[in-house]
């Protein structure tokens, strides 16, 4: 078993030496497979186009040499009409190939957020516990885009200035070599620094879409404590940690800015100077009789062929830098594996306990261990009480019941076979987990309920409100104005604390598990309907086991046994004035 760290910022940190930029493109095509086919046609209308648009300087350069100096007006209407009729081609194909790659830049965002939140779920607690929200929105949201605004904008251009650029070096080489060779010096310059500097601008990038992440993570933290914030009157606190995020992202944005734009001007110094060589050389060449003014428009025309591509692709490189940092972000998650892995044991044994514990420890990752090889055993239909000081290991102790972790030592079983041979949604099925502030999503109460219960989904609503009144809910529904149908938001607020609870515990128990954790379950509602649900508990199937977690001792006064748990430690306490006992004693210590 492993202790598996998840932070991804710390995970970059401490990542291994970049693949090179084509491996990285390969794993990225490979997500559009499908998309081939449309790739290849839109590069063949690329090729097209970048064939007519490299044709036109030949054919005035041709028509000024044999038809302009000569004045013959006829061959000049009729490359001019020739023109006209390639550049409407152009067009067309132009536009082909946008609606192609908008197309395929849209499929390829639609998976990789697809792929990203999958991933998301496959992940396990520990991955939520070490990374903010705020930044694992910033990937599926900002980070996808990047990729989607190069796919759908960038790629093709790149693609096409990069043909034409190729073609007008050839046009202006086969031409006349001389002139063409001193015409292209001046891109060595480019080559040279463009391959120095694009691993400063692919890292500033990764920095700046970072910051946007950990900007993201601040806000989603704060909007979500604002109730706190404005109760202890520290919305100086907000500003200022506002104000920190957003300082260093503006920071990290003007370096990419920065980053981004340094190819610009290098690129235009070395159009500029290609422009000088061809035009002083030209102009010499005509002089000694060797050269035609055709010509020089011509050359001129494919030397700005040459260059203006060069100029676009400065500002496509970048957009391909940023692509990759995104890129990155979103692989290194993608690449992430969950730890609970699922093992084999085909043992049968006779009559086990529902769980048991083996010589069990555990610790959060790069944290003090929790547990010491503690062993117990929980039978069926019995109900248990874990108790203690905070921070001494209950809650810990029920995750690693419900298998949200696995332990770093020892084994956990469940029905006499190692719990890690069980698959989720079986596991799922038979613990059921009731949290002390649970989540509840966007929907109606009936929605909540049956979130995870495959069973009842078909059920309409008279169906389910009989199902709640066999299980001896029909009290608990009773607390919603508008029953199933009450409204519910992602947070919660439409209705109060307490009734949430009773969802939660609504949820929990129409499942049906073998065994029900109770977590602080009942810290948030009044006495009343504490008692409704001890008596709803105590109607649970005789084979149903409980494990109440709580701090109120009449909470646990009925139970069948009570576990006494701090210092990483699990003892039982045998009576309840036994576990007072031990909690009074553990208070005079601390």
């Amino acid at each position: 078993m492993n202790n598996q760290s998840y932070d991804l910022n710390q995970l970059s940190a401490s990542a291994p030496e970049k693949k090179s930029t084509i491996a990285v493109l390969r794993k990225l095509f490979a997500l559009i497979a499908e998309e081939k086919g449309k790739l290849y046609l839109a590069c063949l209308f690329i090729i097209i186009n970048a064939l007519i648009n490299l044709s036109g300087p030949l054919l005035v350069g041709y028509a000024i040499d044999h038809y302009v100096q000569h004045k013959e007006y006829h061959g000049l209407l009729v490359i001019s009409g020739f023109l006209l009729a390639m550049y409407l081609v152009g067009f067309c194909t132009s536009y082909v190939q946008t609606r192609l790659m908008g197309g395929v830049g849209q499929r390829l965002l639609f998976q990789l957020r697809n792929a990203v939140f999958r991933k998301l779920q496959e992940l396990p607690v520990a991955f939520f516990n070490q990374n903010k929200a705020g930044d694992l929105i910033s990937r599926i949201n900002n980070d996808t885009d990047k990729l989607n605004q190069f796919f759908s904008q960038s790629l093709m251009q790149f693609v096409g200035s990069l043909i034409i650029m190729i073609g007008a070096g050839i046009f202006l080489l086969s031409i006349h070599i001389e002139l063409g060779s001193a015409a292209l010096a001046p891109a060595l310059l480019i080559v040279v620094f463009t391959k120095l500097a694009s691993p400063w601008v692919k890292r500033t990038n990764a920095l700046n879409l970072k910051s946007v992440g950990g900007m993201s993570a601040e806000i989603q933290e704060s909007l979500n404590n604002f109730k706190v914030i404005i109760a202890f009157n520290r919305r100086d606190y907000f500003r200022e940690r506002f104000e920190q995020v957003n300082t260093q992202n503006y920071t990290t944005a003007m370096k990419a800015g920065v980053a981004n734009n340094i190819f610009m001007p290098v690129y235009g110094l070395s159009a500029n100077l290609g422009q000088v060589v061809v035009l002083v050389m030209g102009i010499y060449l005509i002089a000694t009789g060797s050269f035609t003014v055709g010509l020089l428009i011509s050359f001129l025309a494919y030397v700005n062929n040459f260059y203006n591509p060069l100029r676009q692709l400065a500002a496509l490189w970048a957009n391909f830098q940023v692509a990759m940092a995104g890129w990155d972000r979103i692989s290194q998650l993608l690449a992430l594996e969950s730890n609970l892995e699922t093992v084999q044991d085909n043992s049968f044994p006779v009559q086990p306990a529902l769980l048991e514990f083996k010589d069990v420890s555990f610790g959060y990752p790069n944290g003090k261990p929790v547990l010491h090889h503690i062993s117990f055993t929980l039978e069926r239909g019995k109900t248990y009480a874990f108790v203690g000081p905070t921070g001494g290991g209950k809650t810990t102790t029920a995750s690693l019941i419900a298998r949200l972790y696995d332990p770093t030592e020892g084994k956990i079983m469940l029905e006499g076979k190692d719990i890690r041979s069980y698959d989720a949604t079986t596991r799922a099925t038979t613990i059921g987990f009731i949290l002390q502030e649970p989540f509840l999503f966007s929907g109606t109460v009936r929605e909540n309920i049956l979130y995870g219960n495959e069973q009842y989904l078909d059920y309409t609503n008279e169906q389910l409100v009989q199902v709640v009144h066999d299980a001896g809910l029909e009290a608990l529904l009773a607390r919603f104005d508008n029953g199933l149908d009450t409204t519910v938001s992602n947070s919660g607020d439409s209705i109060s604390l307490g009734q949430k609870q009773l969802l939660a515990f609504m949820r929990a128990v129409l499942r049906n598990p073998s065994l029900l954790i109770l977590d602080e379950a009942t810290a948030n509602i009044d006495t009343v309907t504490e008692q409704l649900l001890e008596d709803i508990l105590r109607r649970l199937p005789a084979t149903t086991t409980r494990v109440i977690i709580a701090h109120r001792l009449n909470t646990i006064e009925s139970a069948d046994e009570i576990f006494f748990i701090n210092a990483g430690e699990v003892n039982r306490a045998g009576s309840l004035q036994d576990a007072m006992h031990m909690l009074l004693q553990e208070k005079r210590q601390s």
